[in-house]
């Protein structure tokens, strides 16, 4: 057994997960602002479940952004910034006197779909969260791939890929970052381009025709057009597809049909998965570490 934690941006939650995937509990609390408050509240925790099942748990935490090889630290956590510059597998180590392995959130995601999710019976698996942001992890024969500067799975910092001619002078002008692929399928990506002032599950909820017939459409095209990319890169047997916004894809079929009408193939072996665990997929990943 072993204790795998998701520290978020909003809550921190706990999982004890047995070596066969069997969950003996799940706990969730506030995530604090304040670091030093956040690995107080995980080593209390932990301190908790050892006491109760008479254990001195392993432990794996899954976070957003990561760390950096080479100096220790933590960085591109976005909406988690106070976890950024900190030493958090250092200082949780410490803390709980216990080695402490810590991991991307988004691989955390990939880890537990591909041991027992959805992509089980996969070898190369790569796990999209489409969310507040879009994000992803790779992992080969049950092990995640980090890369030499821990960016492996980081297609939403990618440019969505422009199919024919680009002509528009203002746009050549840009920084490539105004193109992201998250900028176009993640929540708030498409709560900047609707510009309406609701919430990305809201506009899926809209019937008016320019919402369903164009707005939505053109997210899917621009989707497939990113994933298109992907499966040239990495070839992946299975894609899961996780996250809030995945959710309003109501039908994965639709998006491969256009993915293979945009590679102009007749066929394509990729399997298009929805998370076995949805949401809980990162906090068992982290306890798979």
């Amino acid at each position: 057994m072993q204790i795998g934690i998701d520290l978020g941006a909003t809550k921190i939650e706990s999982v004890i997960l047995k070596n066969n995937g069997q969950e003996l509990g799940r706990f969730r609390i506030p995530c604090s602002k304040n670091y030093k408050n956040i690995i107080k509240d995980i080593k209390e925790i932990v301190v908790n479940l050892d006491k109760k099942y008479n254990k001195k748990f392993r432990v794996g935490v899954c976070h957003p952004g990561s760390i950096d090889l080479k100096t220790g630290f933590l960085k591109n956590s976005i909406n988690a910034k106070q976890l950024n510059n900190k030493k958090l597998d250092v200082d949780l180590s410490k803390a709980l006197k216990r080695k402490v392995i810590c991991e991307n959130d988004a691989n955390c995601f990939a880890l537990s779909e591909a041991i027992d999710g959805a992509a089980k019976n996969y070898n190369v698996v790569f796990g999209i969260i489409m969310g507040s942001g879009t994000g992803g992890g790779i992992v080969i024969s049950k092990k995640i791939i980090k890369g030499a500067n821990y960016l492996s799975g980081e297609w939403g910092h990618l440019p969505l890929p422009i199919f024919g001619k680009l002509n528009d002078k203002k746009f050549v002008k840009n920084k490539i970052s105004m193109m992201q692929i998250q900028k176009f399928t993640s929540g708030k990506g498409l709560e900047k381009l609707y510009n309406k002032k609701i919430t990305a599950r809201e506009i899926f909820d809209k019937s008016d025709k320019f919402t369903k017939s164009i707005f939505i459409k053109h997210f899917k095209i621009r989707l497939s057009r990113a994933l298109v990319n992907l499966i040239y890169t990495i070839d992946p047997d299975a894609i899961v597809f996780g996250g809030g916004l995945s959710n309003e894809i109501k039908s994965l079929n639709e998006i491969k049909n256009m993915v293979i009408k945009n590679m102009e193939i007749k066929n394509l072996n990729t399997k298009f998965l929805k998370a076995r665990y949805g949401d809980a997929s990162g906090v068992r990943g982290a306890a798979r570490l």
